[in-house]
């Protein structure tokens, strides 16, 4: 396992990072959950991202849980707020940051995150508001760093216009060979700026795995065949962007690589990109994954898999 300097911070996070979303909130067997953290833990993967709103605290709880008895110090802890949390509570508002950093350490059982993320912008509360109410976090201590997920370019750099607070070090977008809409003006902005993109659907909800077969079925223990985490594979899974998907086979068989490596190692291209979150399953998966870092793509291949993903990549 390689390791990335997260932005202008002092945090040092694995190229690979176990993500919760979809999974550890619900969507897998605890005994299963608990051994994809311990196979994480246990081929080098350090950085845990979770949020709030993963299971309405569940996901949280989880980590809280199977975390517990590991040095506070051996792993780089991750969480978000924004989504709705109750009827009332939502959003980035001064009371919304100091309850849901609160209710997110009791939850996850520490007295401190180590990246605190925005998980949307808020257009219904002064950013000024936000960003101050961010740095006193920072500053009692429950917090090392900010992040932000999916802002715009405008967006970002009006935070960092704001004087005396702190600064975000982290963006967290979706990125993968299917999906480039970050290109390049979210990556120009972060990169003169001191932050780097933790990215998220890096396998495009696991399409990119190339499980999925254009005309056929997808296969029944499959994300897409799940009742609770398969909303969010659907757009991916068109006969056009699988066909492009197996294209990209011929590649990662030349390699002696998986799909998924092939994948990973594309997003791990980009020197503004610190770690890809992956979201297992199964441990196999995990260490299928991790094993991703430190796989270099040269120009040659690069160019094969834009030729092969074509005009199916969204941009």
């Amino acid at each position: 396992m390689r390791y990335r300097h997260l932005g202008s911070s002092d945090l040092v996070v694995s190229e690979i990072a176990l993500g919760s979303w979809l999974t550890y909130s619900g969507g897998v067997e605890r005994a299963q959950a608990v051994a994809c953290v311990a196979k994480a833990f246990e081929v080098g993967i350090n950085f845990v991202d979770t949020a709030n709103v993963y299971g309405r605290g569940a996901a949280e709880t989880f980590l809280g849980d199977v975390l517990a008895d590991r040095p506070r110090d051996s792993y780089v802890l991750a969480t978000k707020l924004f989504f709705p949390m109750s009827n009332t509570d939502r959003g980035l508002s001064r009371e919304q940051v100091f309850k849901q950093i609160d209710a997110s350490l009791a939850r996850l059982r520490t007295d401190y995150v180590d990246l605190y993320q925005c998980h949307r912008y808020d257009p219904q509360t002064p950013l000024e508001e936000t960003m101050e109410a961010l740095t006193e976090v920072v500053r009692q201590g429950k917090a090392r760093s900010l992040g932000f997920s999916e802002w715009s370019a405008k967006q970002i750099e009006a935070a960092l216009a704001i004087p005396g607070v702190e600064k975000f070090v982290s963006s967290q977008p979706q990125y993968s060979i299917l999906w480039r809409v970050i290109e390049p003006e979210i990556i120009d902005v972060c990169a003169r700026s001191g932050i780097s993109q933790i990215v998220w659907s890096p396998l495009a909800q696991g399409v990119l795995t190339g499980k999925y077969k254009p005309g056929e079925a997808p296969p029944p223990d499959s994300r897409a065949a799940s009742e609770s985490m398969g909303t969010f594979v659907g757009s991916f899974l068109t006969d056009e962007i699988l066909e492009a998907v197996q294209r990209l086979r011929p590649i990662a068989d030349r390699l002696g690589i998986s799909m998924a490596q092939l994948a990973l190692a594309w997003v791990l291209r980009e020197p503004n990109v610190a770690s890809a979150i992956i979201g297992a399953t199964r441990p196999e998966q995990v260490e299928n994954n991790a094993a991703a870092s430190g796989i270099e793509l040269d120009d040659a291949t690069l160019a094969e898999i834009d030729a092969a993903a074509g005009s199916v990549v969204q941009r």
